[in-house]
């Protein structure tokens, strides 16, 4: 059985280049890095770093739409999937993260890992995209996870600007391609967060837990991100 990162990670040889980390990288790192802040300035506690986590699953979503409508490989078939493919990955993918979420909030709104934030929020049994948009929009205004969200924004801006358009691997995808792309990184980004948090739960740290959570989800972008720039570029 192919372990969970081969989903979002194929296997590319390493070059010499590929030691060099580009830009976008380096910017990856220190976006993730930021969350950190919110930490030691308003005490959040793992609740909050999931849930900014979970925000931007969203924001690989709205990207992963605009690399479909940007696509150029494929020809004319390649072209004409798009009237097909995009409405439905919006759909799907839309209903995918919002099941998602529902278990992050119900998950660890409960408490889990301790901070001085007290954050908590509740859905109701019943809960439809709109209970679920009101507690992270709640979450977001009284807990300044509007600076990082915004951050991560930039960050996959500056990487769709640099690498997918300005370095031309839109010619070479096409939409079909990129359908199942940001699957991947939500599986692999579930298990890192419940192994990540039942190991901060073992430390009994909360410093610990927030280390062990930002360094396993830099881990898991840096790889995937370095893995897609070989492939695309290889695909020249």
């Amino acid at each position: 059985m192919r372990p969970i990162d081969a989903v979002i990670t194929p296997e590319v040889p390493i070059t010499k280049a590929d030691t060099q980390l580009p830009t976008s990288a380096l910017l990856l790192v220190i976006t993730n890095l930021l969350p950190l802040i919110g930490v030691i300035w308003w005490g959040w506690n793992a609740y909050l770093l999931v849930l900014l986590f979970w925000c931007e699953n969203v924001v690989v979503g709205v990207f992963n739409i605009l690399r479909m409508v940007t696509a150029n490989g494929g020809g004319l078939g390649g072209q004409l999937s798009k009237v097909f493919l995009i409405p439905f990955f919006t759909f799907h993918y839309g209903m995918f993260t919002f099941v998602h979420g529902i278990f992050v909030v119900a998950m660890f709104s409960g408490g889990f890992g301790t901070g001085t934030s007290g954050a908590t929020s509740s859905l109701p049994a019943s809960a439809g995209p709109g209970s679920l948009l009101a507690v992270v929009t709640e979450a977001i205004r009284s807990h300044h996870l509007g600076w990082p969200l915004l951050a991560l924004v930039l960050s996959h801006g500056f990487s769709f600007a640099t690498n997918y358009i300005g370095s031309g691997e839109y010619r070479r995808i096409t939409a079909p391609e990129l359908m199942g792309r940001p699957y991947g990184r939500i599986i692999a980004l579930h298990v890192t967060i419940l192994i990540g948090g039942f190991l901060a739960l073992a430390t009994n740290s909360h410093w610990a837990a927030m280390a062990i959570l930002v360094a396993m989800k830099i881990a898991m972008d840096l790889k995937a991100h370095l893995a897609e720039r070989r492939l695309l570029a290889k695909a020249k």
